[in-house]
C-alpha cells in the first residue's frame, strides 16, 4: 500500500474517531466504522448497483427485460469520444448525499465508502482487458486549491491499488475554469466543456489505452471532452468508470 493510502487509513482509524463518534454520518443513528466510510449497514442497503440491461455506450440502466445490446437515445443524439462508460451505482439517495458532502463539504470520511463501490464493480471488469493507465478527470488549479483535493484522483488511487493498473494524474489538465454543470442542459454542458481539457505538454499517448475515472456520470459531457483531448494526442482507446450514474 502506498504511503499516502496508509496515512489516510491511519488517520481514519485514529484522528477521525476523536472528532466524529463511530456513528453513521448519513442517518446519524446507527454505529458505523471509519474504515467503512462511517456508513452503517442499513444505509448501505439503499445503494442501488447497476445491472443489465444498460446502454452499451454510456451505461444508462434500462428498466426492462432486454436481452440484446442497445444504445440509448442520449448516445445516439450526440458525438461521444469514449468507447464505453460504466458506473458502479445509481446516483441517488445515500450515494448522492455522500458524493455531495465528499466533494463540497470536505467529507473525506466518505472516501472508503465511495471508493469501495467503485472498486467492487470496476476491479473485476478492468483486468479483462489491457489498460495502460487510470486517468482521473482533473480539476482546474483554482478549483483544486479551493477544494484542497481532487475527488476523482483519490477514488482512482484506490482502484489502481486494487487492479495494479498504474495511476497517472499528470497526463490530462483542465485548462479552462468552467462553470458548474449542475443546472445546465445537455447542450449547455457540452458547450461548457468544449476545449476545457488538454494533454500535458510532451505527453506521448500513441496507441495507449486509458481509463478515465470520475465520481459521477450524467450526460457524458465532461468525460467525452476529456476523451477527445486524449484521442487527439494519440490514445487508441478511452473508456470511463465512475462511482455513480445520474439518471
Amino acid at each position: 500500500m502506498a504511503a499516502g493510502a496508509g496515512i489516510l487509513q491511519s488517520w481514519l482509524k485514529t484522528g477521525l474517531g476523536l472528532v466524529y463518534p463511530e456513528i453513521c454520518q448519513l442517518c446519524h443513528v446507527r454505529r458505523a466504522k471509519p474504515e467503512d466510510g462511517l456508513v452503517c449497514g442499513p444505509c448501505w442497503a439503499h445503494v442501488h448497483f447497476i445491472r443489465p440491461p444498460f446502454c452499451k455506450r454510456c451505461g444508462l440502466p434500462f428498466a426492462g427485460a432486454l436481452t440484446t445490446a442497445f444504445e440509448c437515445t442520449n448516445c445516439r443524439d450526440q458525438e461521444l469520444h469514449f468507447t464505453a462508460a460504466r458506473s458502479a451505482v445509481v446516483a441517488k439517495s445515500v450515494v448522492r448525499e455522500a458524493i455531495h458532502r465528499f466533494k463540497y463539504s470536505q467529507g473525506v470520511w466518505f472516501e472508503p465508502f465511495l471508493a469501495g463501490l467503485l472498486v467492487r464493480e470496476a476491479a473485476p471488469a478492468l483486468p479483462q482487458e489491457d489498460w495502460n493507465y487510470l486517468v482521473p478527470v482533473p480539476l482546474h488549479p483554482l478549483k483544486q486549491r479551493e477544494r484542497e483535493f481532487n475527488q476523482a484522483e483519490r477514488l482512482a488511487r484506490h482502484l489502481s491499488h486494487a487492479t495494479g493498473i498504474p495511476l497517472n494524474p499528470k497526463i490530462l489538465r483542465r485548462i479552462a475554469p468552467t462553470a458548474t454543470q449542475t443546472l445546465l442542459s445537455r447542450e449547455q454542458r457540452a458547450k461548457n466543456m468544449k476545449n476545457a481539457f488538454a494533454v500535458a505538454p510532451g505527453a506521448s499517448l500513441d496507441g495507449q489505452r486509458l481509463v478515465l475515472i470520475d465520481d459521477v456520470f450524467t450526460t457524458g459531457a465532461t468525460t467525452s471532452a476529456c476523451a477527445h483531448a486524449l484521442r487527439q494526442a494519440g490514445a487508441a482507446d478511452v473508456c470511463v468508470w465512475t462511482v455513480a450514474r445520474g439518471l
